[in-house]
């Protein structure tokens, strides 16, 4: 760390490059996260090497070797502490200023993160801070806080979807959705927490709940994350695969839909509205679900699907992590919902009832929720 007459000056882990591919600007936005951090993410074709200087009411990322683009302008989010973000093209290196509405603290290094490309983005820089004087003490207040914050029992929630009156789908052999999302959900209780995390489950028998009730618990326990495990079914006889699914207003595709219309008719519950849900999360819904919740539960799907990918779970056909209005999954903690695979599948119905392929399931997504950064 270098402190000059300017402020303090966070350098990059990547060093800068001869000869390297000359990076480019493609977006710049910011965002709402939990606990009133505001979040800049500044998206690049390439890894970004950068610096960070804090100035008394300014935030500057210099990115070394990369071209500006005045075409891009930063999509700014209403209650945060960015007033404006502006570009400066000085040589070879792209200056980012972000005008702050109050000073910040040093960002501590857990909070600047450079996520790798997925979907439709590109390499990212995303930084996350609050007000605060920018001094030592208050720079080591900071990061006093966010390491007790990583030594604290990251918390999660484990759904075995239907139960009870709800047998969820089932397979030409009569093995049951409830039956098998059941074992599986007691396997992965067991392994998280044998890797150090605080689990619950949503169920622990053959009980029918509601699919708010099951969204409340998340609420209630204060998730980290939480994880609805299901097995799916298809007309095609022939379709199998693992598929993930994130929370959004409108389905990624048609199947995207058609499940979420099946899985949502456990009990009928509207997902267009919020009826059944208490005001607070009401609230916290329509401030935080757009940004954080749907962010984190973004990095988490993809980081599941690549684990299942690596585990030699097979994937069905299409996106492997796609999108859709499921009503569990509306609340402010984030997660996803897993497909381990299709019942109506007749070589898979016996792969979802073994044993071992249930421990290679289980091993695969404990593999995703170790390796998840939970401050993203």
């Amino acid at each position: 760390m270098q402190i000059t007459g300017v402020g303090i000056v966070v350098a990059g882990m990547l060093p800068r490059t001869a000869f390297a591919a000359r990076n480019s600007l493609k977006s710049m936005r910011t965002g709402v996260q939990p606990n009133g951090k505001t979040r800049l993410v500044i998206e690049t074709g390439l890894r970004p090497s950068y610096t960070i200087v804090y100035g008394e009411n300014t935030l500057t990322v210099k990115l070394s070797n990369t071209t500006g683009n005045d075409s891009v302008s930063a999509k700014l989010a209403s209650g945060t502490l960015v007033k404006t973000v502006t570009q400066t093209q000085i040589g070879d290196a792209l200056n980012i200023v972000a005008e702050l509405r109050k000073p910040i603290a040093e960002i501590p290094k857990n909070q600047i993160m450079v996520l790798e490309p997925n979907g439709d983005n590109d390499y990212r820089l995303v930084l996350d801070f609050v007000a605060g004087a920018g001094t030592k003490s208050t720079a080591a207040t900071a990061a006093a806080t966010s390491n007790s914050n990583a030594t604290r029992k990251r918390i999660i929630v484990l759904d075995p979807g239907h139960g009870g009156k709800d047998p969820g789908c089932i397979g030409r052999g009569g093995t049951k959705e409830k039956t098998v999302v059941l074992s599986v959900g007691r396997k992965l209780r067991s392994a998280l927490q044998n890797a150090g995390f605080a689990v619950y489950m949503t169920r622990g028998d053959d009980t029918y709940l509601k699919l708010a009730d099951r969204a409340a618990i998340a609420e209630k326990r204060k998730a980290d994350l939480f994880i609805s495990i299901h097995a799916n079914a298809n007309p095609s006889r022939s379709m199998k695969g693992f598929s993930i699914y994130t929370l959004s207003e409108k389905a990624s595709d048609e199947e995207a839909q058609k499940l979420a219309d099946a899985e949502n008719a456990a009990d009928k519950i509207d997902v267009s509205g919020f009826e059944s849900f208490s005001k607070d999360i009401r609230i916290a819904l329509s401030s935080l679900q757009q940004h954080a919740v749907a962010e984190m539960s973004e990095e988490y799907a993809n980081g599941c699907a690549s684990a299942f990918k690596r585990a030699g779970v097979e994937q069905q056909p299409g996106p492997a992590v796609r999108h859709a209005p499921l009503a569990v999954l509306r609340s402010t903690v984030p997660g996803a919902l897993i497909e381990c695979g299709h019942l109506s599948n007749a070589a898979e119905e016996k792969l979802l009832k073994s044993g071992a392929h249930q421990d290679k399931l289980v091993a695969a997504i404990v593999r995703s929720v170790k390796n998840y950064d939970f401050e993203v």
